[in-house]
Formats: structure tokens, sequence, C-alpha cells
């Protein structure tokens, strides 16, 4: 080549490159669309169930969501993972035959339905129950047809034409149907728990559903007067406890005490000034309780009984 001229090679006919049919890009906003509608119209769920009849059964027991909104990014990695799960498991020769549901009770969905009454200036209890309960019944069934796309758009695979919800009647009759059960074998009694509470919706709460913040409270010495006692020593005298948790007391059920632990029968003598109580009272308190329980009452002096 002499000096000053150019020239012009065409490199791409020297370099051996692969040849496929794939796409080199992927677009799948156009791409992902096609290819769930071949599988519904293969019917591809249906092939798997009848290629997979006689198989080892592996059930996947998934937690349903709330029909209560649009699935958001939790919803999408909770059923991906768990597609991924069932896909593998159909691959590996087992028949993975999973059946979604939806949660459609409680106060995730009667809190929307709430919100819709206070955006109209309504009240909850003016509406009678049977209306309310439709209307929540009306919006969940909204929400697991809307959701139910959503989740097929993921391109999860399961029995969409045949989920279950909670409040099919027939599931609801089952619940009944198993409670009876439980009531003719004498399973089922009548006992006390503690029950988290709305006050302001006026219904019970799951765990998930309260949230926690912290709070200062002044803990408290409470009495309860011994009323009963084959040893007269104790006649007059009260049981005294310490508890962190004043709020609890008007639910006061029982008064609790440990082997483990040392208690005392103490009488009054000497009282500081402007103590609570009078001279000559008589509580039964934990040893190791007894300085800061003395302390916070006002005696000066006490004898043991």
């Amino acid at each position: 080549m002499r000096k000053g001229e150019t020239t012009s090679v065409d490199y791409k006919s020297t370099v051996f490159l692969p040849r496929t049919e794939f796409a080199m890009r992927g677009n799948l906003p156009e791409r992902e669309p096609a290819i769930l509608k071949r599988w519904q119209e293969m019917g591809l769920f249906e092939q798997l169930r009848r290629s997979s009849e006689g198989r080892p059964k592996f059930v996947l027991h998934d937690g349903p969501p709330y029909a209560n909104g649009a699935i958001h990014i939790g919803h999408a990695l909770n059923k991906i993972l768990k597609d991924v799960v069932n896909r593998s498991q159909q691959m590996l020769g087992k028949d993975a035959d999973y059946v979604p549901g939806w949660d459609c009770h409680g106060l995730p969905i009667e809190w929307k339905i709430e919100e819709q009454y206070r955006a109209k200036g309504m009240d909850k209890d003016a509406v009678p129950i049977v209306e309310f309960r439709k209307e929540c019944r009306d919006f969940a069934e909204y929400w697991v047809d809307r959701q139910r796309d959503e989740f097929k758009r993921l391109g999860v695979e399961g029995d969409w034409s045949h989920p279950y919800t909670t409040m099919s009647f027939a599931a609801e009759a089952q619940i009944m149907r198993e409670i009876g059960k439980f009531l003719m074998n004498g399973g089922l009694f009548r006992g006390s728990k503690p029950v988290l509470w709305s006050v302001v919706e006026k219904t019970a709460l799951a765990d998930a559903e309260v949230e926690y913040h912290d709070h200062t409270s002044t803990t408290i010495y409470v009495r309860f007067p011994i009323l009963t006692s084959p040893d007269p020593i104790f006649g007059g005298a009260a049981a005294v406890i310490w508890t962190t948790t004043p709020w609890t007391i008007p639910g006061n059920r029982a008064v609790a005490y440990g082997e483990a632990i040392a208690y005392e029968l103490i009488q009054a003598e000497r009282l500081k000034e402007g103590s609570a109580i009078e001279p000559g009272e008589k509580f039964l308190i934990a040893s190791e309780l007894k300085p800061s329980f003395e302390e916070a009452v006002g005696i000066a002096q006490s004898a043991p009984l």
C-alpha cells in the first residue's frame, strides 16, 4: 500500500460466528404473552396432568394470598419461587398438581370496604351486617379474578380454572363438618386464651396483623386480699404481686407462685411519712421483692410472721 492510500476491508466474512434461530434480543414484553398464549392453547397444564397420572404425588401446600388488591413484588417472589419448585418436581418424575387459592376472610378485606365507607362519609356500624359481608364477598371475588390474571402473567403454572377460596360455600361447609367431627369425638372444648383484639375495628386480629411500638409503663404493686386460709396467721393478710404491665390488671384471673421462690409474711410496724398503707397490715411477698416493696409503699420497719 502506497503512502496516503486507504483501503476498506470487510472483516465480517473472516469471523466465524455460530448461527442460531434464536432471536438476538429477548423482547420479553412481546414474547412472554405469546409464550403464555401458546401454553394455554395447547392445554399444557392438562397435558401434564394426563402424562403424570400414576406418578408419585408432589403437593405444595401454598399459603394463600389475601384477595384485597393488586399483587406486589412480594407476591411475585413467593409465586415464582414456588413455581420453580413445582416445575422441578414435575421434571423429576412427580405429579406436581399445583392448586392455587385465596384467603377471602379477615381484617385486610374488611378494612378495604371500610376505607370506601369513610370516603363516602358512611359509618360501618350503620350498615346491616348482611350487606357488609356481601360487599366484602364481592370485593374478594373481584380481586381473585384480577390476581389470577396477574399470576398467570408471571408464567406460574397451576390449576387456575379450579382454585380454592376460603369463602366458597363448599369450603365453609367442609369446615363445619370437620368441627362436627371434633365435637362428636370429644376433641372440642371450651377454654381460655388471650385473643388479640382491635378496639377500633371490633374484631379479632391475627399475630401478623399486630404492630408493636416501644412503650414505657409505670410498674405497680398490687395486693390481693387472702379471704380464706387453713392457717389463721394469714387472716387479714394480702398477697402482693409486682407487674410491669399494669394494663393487664383489669383482665387478671389468677395469682401465680413459684415453688423455687422464697416468700415471706411480714407485718408493717413503723411507716414513713406519706405511706400508702396502715400500721399492722400484713403482706405475703417474695423475699427478693421485699426491700423494693417496702421502699415503694413507705414501710420503715416490718416484722416477719
